[in-house]
């Protein structure tokens, strides 16, 4: 979280359990059911089965411990609560051990719309359901274990590939072109944009080319790099990253397609 944040991480009880209010076990199912309604038909299958293989409901906010048993019996992926935002270095061990790192704060009515930082809901209702797809969770282990081989030096352009798969990342399936990155699965702008495509670009995943595309965090994405199956991911990160990195550090970034933020 940043400095200027409002918002506390909780911290588990002795029994390992998280004390969530009536109030945000209210938020969690008005946030759970405006996404799910709207997902019907924007996100892929894996994903919303994913949803369902978790267990996630309306009427109360998951706990961790319920998220991490389910993900185990399936892929053998985890999660683990963590108290603020962590170093890089920490986030890409912990992937590397198969645990998906968590915010455990729930964001209040007034930001109900939109939350800069990663919030419990984006972090299970966005990211989890895919962690019980086999391929999705193997690719999201190996690319932990490629960011702490390869380290510090290449971690910005190596997000890159993060950002554009498990972040905003867009599937093609038969039934057309779903959503399956957490941060279009997990907020109604987003997942409204990226499907109706008006101002937006799709384009093909290319690594090289997500290798040198910036992009911003506070807008809606002006672009979306699409895959064709889960199995490309893991086929995408046994590339050669580290001579892939060198190259699109010398061969310099797209021109940005949207403006620079006001300082």
């Amino acid at each position: 979280m940043t400095k200027e944040s409002t918002y506390t991480a909780k911290l588990p009880g002795p029994n390992g359990l998280y004390d969530y209010t009536p109030e945000e076990d209210a938020i969690w199912g008005e946030l759970y059911e405006r996404q799910m309604k709207l997902l019907a038909n924007m996100a892929c299958r894996e994903y919303l089965d994913g949803v369902k293989t978790l267990g996630l409901r309306p009427d109360k906010v998951p706990q961790l411990l319920d998220v991490n048993r389910r993900l185990s019996e399936t892929t053998g992926f985890g999660v683990e609560g963590v108290p603020a935002l962590i170093p890089p270095s920490q986030f890409y061990e912990l992937l590397s051990q198969r645990k998906f790192p968590l915010a455990t704060f729930l964001r209040r009515r007034e930001h109900i719309d939109y939350i800069e930082e990663p919030d419990l809901f984006h972090e299970v209702f966005g990211h989890c359901p895919l962690l019980t797809n086999q391929s999705y969770a193997n690719f999201v282990r190996r690319f932990g274990e490629t960011a702490v081989h390869l380290g510090k030096g290449y971690s910005w352009h190596l997000f890159r590939i993060f950002w554009f798969t498990v972040e905003f990342g867009l599937i093609n399936t038969p039934e057309g072109r779903r959503s399956y990155g957490a941060g279009i699965v997990s907020s109604p702008s987003e997942a409204k944009a990226a499907m109706k495509g008006t101002e937006c670009e799709f384009r093909p995943f290319d690594l090289m080319s997500v290798l040198r595309t910036p992009y911003r965090i506070d807008i809606v994405q002006p672009i979306y790099y699409v895959i064709d199956s889960f199995a490309d991911l893991e086929a995408i990160i046994e590339q050669d990253i580290e001579g892939a990195i060198l190259k699109a550090k010398s061969l310099g970034d797209f021109a940005p397609t949207f403006e620079a933020k006001a300082s």
